[in-house]
């Protein structure tokens, strides 16, 4: 049992050591003081108490001092760390831009990283521009020839604009918008073929960049294929559009003259019908009138006569009859 109280007392020395270093990190006071940076241990152990990593603020503060950042305070890193920020990319474009002359202020920086944008990138594209390679887009000039272009877009970060402005997508939105309005104003797709060029300079004078996050330098042409003919496409799509209601409307006229000749037959059918009534009507009249004294026989026989005639003369009169043969 009394061996084990040595051991004991190492690892309570230990324990003690580890929580004491932890929370005064006495080498990284001692890192901070051989490098110039003024901090105290009261200041670290108070960061570890306010949950703020010491190693964090200390190499920033470091990283700015040999930079010659000389506003740069512990107040204002623990403040950005609290809030939510990147401190070591707010540090990291901070030398970035005072090397290369940019100008760019630790509020501006903050309020760039706190809005969600990586501000060490962003001073990197200021300093060296980014190509945007724009995707496929289809415009129609005024003959109907459809063409396909690919640009290249070559954009600069506008610093002061990357809290608010509008990001790649907006820009690529507007060049494709500022093509389709070049090649739909060109007569010819020749002319387009001709010159490229002359998309580029149409597209930068309408300002594309303005309200973005970024600068446009330069809009490059990079590739145009001839596509459809989209006009001959539309005038057979017209064409065959007349065609239908042409078909339609002659339809319907064959309806009506359908319905139209059935009303007639029907009709006839009718006063067919009304014939055939009225004539079975007739030996009754002529035996009434046998009757009463009003027809004699020989009327009777002159009426027969003129039956027998006239179903005689219908017999010849009608095609293929034995006088037409004789013929």
């Amino acid at each position: 049992m009394l061996q084990l109280i040595p051991t004991l007392i190492i690892i309570l020395i230990i324990l003690l050591a580890i929580i004491f270093f932890y929370y005064i990190p006495f080498f990284l006071w001692l890192s901070a003081k051989v490098s110039g940076v003024s901090i105290s241990l009261i200041q670290l152990f108070l960061m570890r108490i306010r949950k703020v990593p010491p190693t964090i603020i200390v190499n920033a503060m470091i990283e700015g001092h040999k930079a010659g950042l000389k506003t740069l305070t512990r107040d204002e890193l623990e403040a950005h760390y609290l809030a939510g920020g990147h401190v070591e990319k707010v540090v990291h474009a901070l030398v970035s831009a005072s090397k290369a002359n940019i100008d760019l202020t630790f509020q501006m920086a903050t309020a760039i990283d706190l809005a969600g944008r990586d501000v060490f990138l962003a001073v990197q594209m200021s300093v060296n521009p980014k190509v945007i390679d724009t995707p496929p887009v289809a415009a129609v000039a005024i003959n109907g020839i459809q063409l396909v272009a690919r640009a290249r877009v070559t954009v600069r970060a506008n610093i002061r604009q990357l809290v608010g402005g509008a990001g790649e997508e907006t820009v690529l939105a507007r060049v494709g918008e500022g093509i389709v309005a070049a090649i739909g104003s060109a007569k010819s797709h020749k002319d387009v073929l001709e010159s490229p060029d002359s998309i580029s300079k149409v597209v930068l004078k309408k300002g594309l960049d303005a309200g973005t996050a970024f600068e446009i330098l330069s809009i490059d042409i990079a590739d145009i294929d001839v596509g459809k003919n989209i006009g001959a496409e539309l005038q057979m799509d017209q064409a065959n559009a007349d065609k239908n209601i042409a078909q339609a409307k002659a339809e319907e006229r064959r309806a009506m003259a359908v319905a139209l000749e059935q009303e007639m037959k029907a009709k006839a059918q009718e006063a067919r019908a009304k014939v055939i009534e009225a004539e079975a009507e007739v030996p009754k009249a002529m035996a009434q009138a046998f009757r009463d004294g009003n027809l004699g026989i020989m009327d009777y026989q002159k009426i027969k006569n003129i039956e027998s005639d006239t179903r005689m003369r219908e017999n010849i009169a009608k095609p293929g009859s034995k006088a037409d043969s004789k013929d």
